[in-house]
């Protein structure tokens, strides 16, 4: 077991040496900031949407805007779309594919943001969600992995992990960058 620990602890570590000392990485995560602060200061909102823990990411990013994240302030407008009645009430009637289209067309507006979380980048379902923001003139914030991917086609800014065997080590960095992100967004708008 011991091993085992050392292994994973070491392969973390390795993954965000190589993100972090990556060229751009800084610079692209500040844009991120900005598209996302820029956003909330002209009284647009987030949407946020993943499939399995990239849903789970997305949901605690909007929780920790519409709640608090390390100082109480204001509660700023984030959705993630995890609804259970909605996702399978679309499921079922439409497709799985649609799930999260269905509700950036009814809920979202010019100048909002679609947060795309998406490990491969080519999940059919949020790929759909990147195209109907587009169709809505909002701005799309994609968090998805390294290499050709159709969801990076689509970011206005894109925050890429390195491609990894797992997409456990791309959820990884991807928290990591919704923290930062969060700081960010709280600092632009004069909370911190």
């Amino acid at each position: 077991m011991k091993d085992l620990i050392i292994e994973s602890s070491d392969a973390i570590l390795k993954e965000a040496d190589i993100f972090w000392n990556s060229p751009g990485t800084i610079e692209t995560i500040e844009r991120a900031a900005a598209l996302l602060s820029e956003a909330l200061a002209n009284g647009n909102k987030i949407i946020s949407c993943g499939n399995g823990g990239s849903l789970c990411d997305a949901t605690h990013f909007a929780e920790e805007l519409t709640g608090r994240y390390r100082k109480n302030r204001t509660s700023l407008p984030a959705i993630a779309i995890n609804d259970p009645a909605y996702i399978t009430c679309v499921g079922n009637d439409f497709s799985f594919d649609e799930i999260y289209s269905r509700y950036v067309e009814g809920v979202g507006n010019e100048g909002d943001v679609l947060l795309a979380i998406s490990t491969s980048g080519n999940s059919g379902n949020i790929v759909k969600a990147a195209e109907s923001a587009r169709l809505k003139k909002m701005k799309i914030l994609v968090l998805t992995s390294t290499g050709n991917n159709r969801l990076s086609s689509l970011g206005d800014v894109v925050v890429a992990a390195p491609k990894a065997d797992y997409s456990d080590r791309v959820q990884e960095i991807h928290i990591q960058v919704i923290h930062i992100l969060i700081q960010a967004i709280e600092k632009q708008l004069g909370f911190e």
